[in-house]
């Protein structure tokens, strides 16, 4: 006791000193850190900067120790210890220091990065990923900076860094412009899953999923494309939006491939036609009724029937030719009545002129008979979007088949499209519309387009 008391007697400065230093300095620094913050807080309140308040919850706790640990890095410079001790200390309160500052960093970084991605409404995926790259960044850099405190060399830890950054722009040079592009195309919201896109490319469908490389959709026979994100940043693409109402079934389209096919039966007379057209399948009817339409889909209005045309240039019967030619196919529901107005015609016509013409001879009506071979097409909609798209694509021969072949030859009295978009999809006004469509007065492209304009206006 008497051994410690002498000896602070004679070095009573060596402890007063630092002492003094460090009661004086961390009374200066925490009057700055004071003020700062009273600046600080009359600043938030002109500027109505949301973002103030983050910086002060961040720091106030931490600016604490920092006033602490420079007090404490000032009172020893001037303590008079050996050099062996101090140096370790005055880097272990540095580490102290920077650890201290790392962490305040990274929650600020956090937080504001949040901040803005709520206030830009940016989606929380790129946002995620700010974040995680600022964070890496931070700590990178502090990493560096400590080996800096503690005397390790950087210079050569920076050389690899860098020449690992170059080799790995290097391996993922083709890989790179997709996660930029992902990251742009995430961070701007043009197109998002779920959204209906057509690439100037011609690739369109649903968008099912985005990744950082790749945008995935699904096109309208079903299939998967894969396009790279920094294609589709370069190109030009339509973005119809959000998906529309789904059908209870998807609607399956076909197209029809036609054959003709020779009966083996004739007539020269008009009692012959009426008797052999009484027992004809639909086939026949719906052959001399409509194969026109497919032959000159053209031509508007179209061609008369071939019982029409025979009645006037073979047997020379105009009135009769006209009286067949004038048979409104549309408002028959079916190819059974469609052959019962025909036969009518004709009996009314032979009761007042029992007599008939006869046709000159290689003059007679050779009935002939369809063969539809129906074949699958790659399109399938699953709303009204795919729908039309699917309309532009389809062929002719498909478009007949849904519009009039299975509306007389089935017997449904409504085409395709109209049973479906209202079965299905309960769109009953829009398939009333297209119902009521008179697809004898159109040619098959000017149908195409009408029920283009039908379905687009539905859509808007």
């Amino acid at each position: 006791m008497k051994t410690a008391l002498s000896w602070l007697a004679e070095n009573w400065p060596d402890i007063v000193i630092p002492l003094a230093v460090f009661l004086a300095s961390l009374i200066a620094t925490f009057w700055l850190r004071r003020g700062a913050y009273h600046r600080l807080d009359r600043w938030a309140k002109r500027s109505r900067w949301p973002g103030d308040d983050i910086v002060v919850q961040a720091t106030k706790t931490a600016s604490a120790l920092w006033c602490l640990l420079l007090s404490a890095y000032l009172a020893l410079a001037v303590f008079r210890i050996p050099a062996g001790w101090k140096e370790p200390a005055g880097k272990g309160l540095g580490t102290l220091l920077l650890l201290s500052v790392t962490l305040v960093a990274l929650n600020l970084a956090s937080r504001f990065i949040q901040f803005y991605g709520d206030r830009l409404k940016i989606p929380r995926r790129p946002v995620s990923t700010a974040g995680q790259i600022v964070r890496v960044v931070i700590l990178v850099t502090a990493a560096l900076e400590l080996l800096h405190i503690w005397g390790v060399p950087t210079s050569p830890i920076l050389l690899v860094m860098g020449v690992a950054v170059l080799a790995g722009a290097l391996a993922f040079r083709d890989v790179l412009p997709s996660v930029f592009a992902g990251f742009q195309l995430s961070a701007s919201g043009h197109i998002k899953a779920g959204d209906y896109i057509k690439l100037e490319t011609g690739e369109e469908g649903y968008v099912t999923e985005m990744d950082w490389r790749h945008t995935r959709i699904r096109a309208m026979d079903e299939s998967a494309i894969t396009i790279p994100n920094s294609r589709l940043l370069q190109s030009t693409v339509i973005n119809y939006g959000r998906p529309l109402k789904k059908a209870s079934e998807p609607f399956r389209f076909y197209a029809r491939a036609h054959l003709k096919e020779l009966t083996g039966l004739k007539a020269s007379n008009l009692r012959q036609m009426v008797e052999i057209l009484k027992d004809s399948p639909d086939s026949v009817v719906y052959y001399h009724t409509h194969h026109f339409l497919e032959e000159h889909h053209y031509l508007t209005p179209e061609p008369a029937n071939d019982f029409a045309l025979w009645a006037s240039d073979a047997l020379g019967d105009e009135v009769l030719g006209e009286r067949l030619a004038s048979v409104d196919v549309f408002d028959l529901p079916s190819l059974g009545a469609i052959r019962e107005r025909l036969v009518n015609i004709m009996e009314e016509h032979l009761s007042r002129q029992p007599n008939g013409r006869e046709a000159p001879e290689g003059r007679e009506f050779h009935f002939m008979k369809s063969v539809s071979v129906i074949l699958p097409t790659p399109y399938v909609a699953h709303d009204l979007r795919e729908f039309v798209e699917a309309l532009r694509k389809l062929s002719l021969g498909s478009l007949y088949y849904h519009i009039f072949e299975s509306r007389l030859r089935l017997g449904r009295g409504l085409n395709d499209f109209s049973t479906w978009l209202e079965e299905r999809l309960e769109e009953k006004e829009l398939a009333d519309k297209i119902a009521r469509l008179d697809p004898y007065t159109y040619t098959l492209e000017g149908l195409r387009s009408s029920l283009i304009q039908l379905i687009e206006k539905r859509i808007k």
